[in-house]
């Protein structure tokens, strides 16, 4: 199990990263191996990693090979072998042997409906640069947590509510018109 959490700003301001560098680590549980921060624009995205697959080039944010795309990522695809196999027929190459990876390059070729090809338990985030745009997936059953708020002029997001709460302006308590 790995953590991930993010912020993105939508009046184009920077994110701090002391404020996800605190995100992640309430979350550092979940991924006691390593962690890792990105800052683009006005996005930011953060991972706390169990190394279980690739150990020594699994580490997160990854990116793509312009850099135009970084992703963060809980959880495990089973049928990552085989899309990787179909990817590198289609001229894909890869510097890992991680399925973040294969979601990535997945992600380059298919857009969002890449989702529709995996089988397995994921949470992700994938910050594309040039669009300055998120695209936020969960499995279909969510097995793996994926919680989100709209406050302070910002989405935010992360494995677990609490990271969420770190967020100056995220309110903590329950609103009953969203409850209802």
């Amino acid at each position: 199990m790995c953590g991930i959490a993010g912020i993105v700003n939508f009046d184009g301001r920077g994110v701090e990263r002391t404020q996800l560098d605190r995100m992640i680590a309430s979350v550092r549980h979940r991924g006691p191996d390593e962690c890792g921060v990105h800052t683009a624009k006005q996005a930011g995205l953060a991972h706390a990693r169990l190394s279980i697959i690739d150990l020594a080039a699994g580490q997160q944010p990854m990116h793509n090979d312009h850099g135009s795309l970084s992703i963060v990522f809980n959880g495990e695809i089973f049928n990552h072998v085989e899309l990787r196999e179909e990817l590198k027929r289609r001229g894909r190459r890869f510097r890992t042997q991680c399925d973040t990876e294969v979601i990535l390059r997945l992600y380059e070729e298919e857009g969002e409906s890449c989702v529709r090809r995996l089988n397995g338990q994921w949470a992700f985030a994938i910050w594309d640069n040039r669009q300055e745009r998120l695209f936020l997936s969960r499995d279909r059953l969510g097995v793996r947590p994926l919680f989100y708020a709209v406050a302070g002029g910002a989405f935010v997001f992360g494995s677990e509510i609490k990271s969420i709460f770190l967020v100056p302006h995220v309110p903590s308590e329950i609103d009953p018109i969203a409850l209802a």
